[in-house]
Protein backbone atom coordinates (compact mmCIF):
# COMPACT_ATOMS: atom_id res chain seq x y z
CA UNK A 1 0.00 0.00 0.00
CA UNK A 2 1.61 3.03 -1.26
CA UNK A 3 0.84 6.26 1.53
CA UNK A 4 1.31 9.92 0.58
CA UNK A 5 -0.68 12.89 -0.16
CA UNK A 6 -2.97 13.06 -2.46
CA UNK A 7 -2.64 14.85 -6.28
CA UNK A 8 0.96 15.24 -5.32
CA UNK A 9 4.14 14.53 -7.25
CA UNK A 10 5.96 11.63 -6.88
CA UNK A 11 8.36 12.09 -4.49
CA UNK A 12 11.56 11.12 -5.60
CA UNK A 13 12.50 8.70 -2.60
CA UNK A 14 10.58 5.63 -1.20
CA UNK A 15 10.26 4.15 2.02
CA UNK A 16 9.46 0.27 2.28
CA UNK A 17 7.88 -0.78 5.14
CA UNK A 18 8.48 -4.20 5.38
CA UNK A 19 6.99 -6.30 8.27
CA UNK A 20 3.73 -8.34 9.35
CA UNK A 21 0.77 -7.05 11.84
CA UNK A 22 2.73 -4.78 14.02
CA UNK A 23 3.69 -2.39 10.62
CA UNK A 24 -0.16 -3.49 9.29
CA UNK A 25 -1.72 -1.90 12.17
CA UNK A 26 -3.60 -4.93 12.49
CA UNK A 27 -6.98 -5.19 14.48
CA UNK A 28 -7.00 -0.86 13.22
CA UNK A 29 -7.86 0.99 10.21
CA UNK A 30 -5.27 1.41 8.64
CA UNK A 31 -4.66 5.04 9.04
CA UNK A 32 -4.19 4.67 12.67
CA UNK A 33 -1.35 2.34 12.43
CA UNK A 34 2.31 3.80 13.33
CA UNK A 35 3.43 3.43 9.58
CA UNK A 36 0.20 5.85 8.07
CA UNK A 37 1.13 8.36 11.61
CA UNK A 38 5.02 8.13 9.90
CA UNK A 39 3.84 9.40 6.75
CA UNK A 40 1.85 12.30 8.12
CA UNK A 41 4.58 13.34 10.30
CA UNK A 42 7.15 13.21 7.81
CA UNK A 43 4.70 15.29 5.34
CA UNK A 44 4.14 17.76 7.85
CA UNK A 45 8.12 18.17 8.54
CA UNK A 46 8.92 18.32 5.40
CA UNK A 47 10.17 15.53 4.16
CA UNK A 48 10.30 14.22 0.72
CA UNK A 49 9.37 10.78 1.10
CA UNK A 50 6.46 8.41 0.14
CA UNK A 51 6.05 5.72 2.36
CA UNK A 52 5.24 1.43 0.90
CA UNK A 53 3.80 -0.28 3.90
CA UNK A 54 4.50 -3.92 2.70
CA UNK A 55 3.85 -5.69 5.61
CA UNK A 56 1.22 -8.42 5.99
CA UNK A 57 -0.12 -9.90 8.75
CA UNK A 58 1.20 -13.39 9.97
CA UNK A 59 4.34 -12.67 7.52
CA UNK A 60 7.09 -14.61 8.87
CA UNK A 61 10.57 -14.19 7.81
CA UNK A 62 10.60 -16.91 5.21
CA UNK A 63 7.95 -15.44 3.75
CA UNK A 64 9.70 -12.24 4.11
CA UNK A 65 12.29 -13.58 2.19
CA UNK A 66 10.38 -14.57 -0.87
CA UNK A 67 9.38 -11.00 -1.29
CA UNK A 68 11.51 -9.02 -0.68
CA UNK A 69 13.16 -9.23 -4.08
CA UNK A 70 10.23 -8.02 -5.82
CA UNK A 71 9.71 -5.33 -3.55
CA UNK A 72 12.79 -3.94 -3.92
CA UNK A 73 12.78 -4.26 -7.33
CA UNK A 74 9.01 -2.84 -7.49
CA UNK A 75 9.64 0.45 -5.14
CA UNK A 76 13.62 1.21 -5.14
CA UNK A 77 13.74 2.04 -1.88
CA UNK A 78 16.06 4.61 -0.54
CA UNK A 79 15.64 2.93 3.12
CA UNK A 80 13.63 -0.34 4.54
CA UNK A 81 12.16 -0.44 7.94
CA UNK A 82 12.74 -4.18 8.40
CA UNK A 83 10.52 -5.45 11.24
CA UNK A 84 9.33 -8.93 10.99
CA UNK A 85 10.99 -11.85 13.03
CA UNK A 86 7.89 -12.10 15.87
CA UNK A 87 5.81 -14.71 14.37
CA UNK A 88 8.84 -17.29 13.42
CA UNK A 89 9.60 -16.82 17.50
CA UNK A 90 5.42 -17.18 18.58
CA UNK A 91 6.17 -20.36 16.84
CA UNK A 92 9.64 -21.40 18.37
CA UNK A 93 11.11 -21.69 15.15
CA UNK A 94 14.76 -22.05 15.90
CA UNK A 95 16.78 -19.23 15.89
CA UNK A 96 19.49 -19.40 13.75
CA UNK A 97 17.32 -19.77 10.65
CA UNK A 98 15.54 -16.48 12.01
CA UNK A 99 18.62 -14.49 12.03
CA UNK A 100 19.98 -16.10 8.70
CA UNK A 101 17.31 -15.13 7.13
CA UNK A 102 16.94 -11.66 8.27
CA UNK A 103 20.98 -10.80 7.51
CA UNK A 104 20.08 -12.28 3.92
CA UNK A 105 16.98 -9.84 3.99
CA UNK A 106 19.40 -6.86 5.18
CA UNK A 107 22.09 -8.08 2.12
CA UNK A 108 19.45 -7.58 -0.50
CA UNK A 109 18.66 -4.54 0.73
CA UNK A 110 21.87 -3.06 1.13
CA UNK A 111 23.00 -4.77 -2.66
CA UNK A 112 19.71 -2.54 -3.99
CA UNK A 113 21.14 0.51 -2.40
CA UNK A 114 18.41 0.92 0.23
CA UNK A 115 19.36 1.90 4.04
CA UNK A 116 18.11 -0.84 6.61
CA UNK A 117 16.58 0.20 9.58
CA UNK A 118 15.93 -3.05 12.02
CA UNK A 119 13.43 -3.27 14.34
CA UNK A 120 13.63 -5.55 16.94
CA UNK A 121 10.77 -7.56 18.52
CA UNK A 122 10.89 -9.44 21.94
CA UNK A 123 8.33 -12.65 23.04
CA UNK A 124 5.93 -12.48 25.32
CA UNK A 125 7.45 -13.95 28.91
CA UNK A 126 5.81 -17.31 28.65
CA UNK A 127 8.24 -17.72 26.37
CA UNK A 128 10.86 -18.58 29.22
CA UNK A 129 14.38 -17.52 28.97
CA UNK A 130 15.89 -20.35 27.18
CA UNK A 131 14.14 -19.45 23.70
CA UNK A 132 13.56 -15.67 24.71
CA UNK A 133 16.95 -14.40 25.42
CA UNK A 134 18.31 -15.71 22.28
CA UNK A 135 15.99 -14.82 20.06
CA UNK A 136 15.85 -10.98 21.81
CA UNK A 137 19.60 -10.86 21.19
CA UNK A 138 19.42 -11.82 17.52
CA UNK A 139 18.39 -8.32 16.63
CA UNK A 140 21.53 -6.91 18.54
CA UNK A 141 23.93 -8.84 17.04
CA UNK A 142 22.90 -8.39 13.39
CA UNK A 143 22.69 -4.71 13.85
CA UNK A 144 26.40 -4.95 15.58
CA UNK A 145 27.59 -7.73 12.62
CA UNK A 146 26.09 -5.90 9.48
CA UNK A 147 25.92 -2.66 10.93
CA UNK A 148 22.86 -1.40 10.34
CA UNK A 149 20.99 0.71 12.66
CA UNK A 150 18.71 -0.87 15.27
CA UNK A 151 15.59 0.25 17.44
CA UNK A 152 15.95 -2.85 20.07
CA UNK A 153 12.28 -3.43 21.01
CA UNK A 154 9.47 -1.75 18.87
CA UNK A 155 7.03 -1.67 21.63
CA UNK A 156 9.09 -0.74 24.61
CA UNK A 157 6.79 2.21 25.48
CA UNK A 158 3.36 0.04 24.91
CA UNK A 159 4.15 -3.88 25.55
CA UNK A 160 3.46 -3.53 29.65
CA UNK A 161 0.89 -0.85 29.00
CA UNK A 162 -2.76 -2.63 29.41
CA UNK A 163 -4.51 0.59 28.07
CA UNK A 164 -2.08 0.93 25.27
CA UNK A 165 -2.57 -2.99 24.04
CA UNK A 166 -5.41 -4.52 22.33
CA UNK A 167 -6.97 -7.60 24.46
CA UNK A 168 -4.58 -10.25 22.63
CA UNK A 169 -1.22 -8.10 24.78
CA UNK A 170 0.30 -8.97 21.42
CA UNK A 171 -0.91 -5.98 19.56
CA UNK A 172 -0.77 -1.78 20.26
CA UNK A 173 -4.25 -0.14 19.87
CA UNK A 174 -4.85 2.72 18.52
CA UNK A 175 -3.57 5.03 21.54
CA UNK A 176 -0.84 2.82 21.47
CA UNK A 177 0.20 3.33 17.86
CA UNK A 178 1.90 6.79 18.63
CA UNK A 179 4.07 5.68 21.15
CA UNK A 180 5.36 2.95 18.70
CA UNK A 181 5.78 5.54 16.57
CA UNK A 182 7.81 7.93 18.63
CA UNK A 183 10.02 4.65 19.46
CA UNK A 184 10.96 3.67 15.38
CA UNK A 185 11.44 8.07 14.85
CA UNK A 186 14.99 8.67 16.32
CA UNK A 187 16.48 5.73 14.31
CA UNK A 188 14.84 6.72 11.60
CA UNK A 189 15.34 10.52 11.07
CA UNK A 190 19.36 9.96 10.46
CA UNK A 191 18.81 7.98 7.57
CA UNK A 192 16.91 10.41 6.01
CA UNK A 193 19.27 12.73 5.13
Amino acid sequence: MLIGPRGAAAPARTILVFGDSLSAAYGLAPERGWVALLNRRLQAQGYGYAIVNASISGETTSGGLQRLPRALRLHRPAVVILELGANDGLRGLPVEGIRDRLADMIRLADRAGAKVLLLGIRLPPNYGPRYGDPFAALYGQLSGELHVPLVPFLLERVALQPDLMQADGLHPNAAGEGPVLDTVWPHLTPLLH
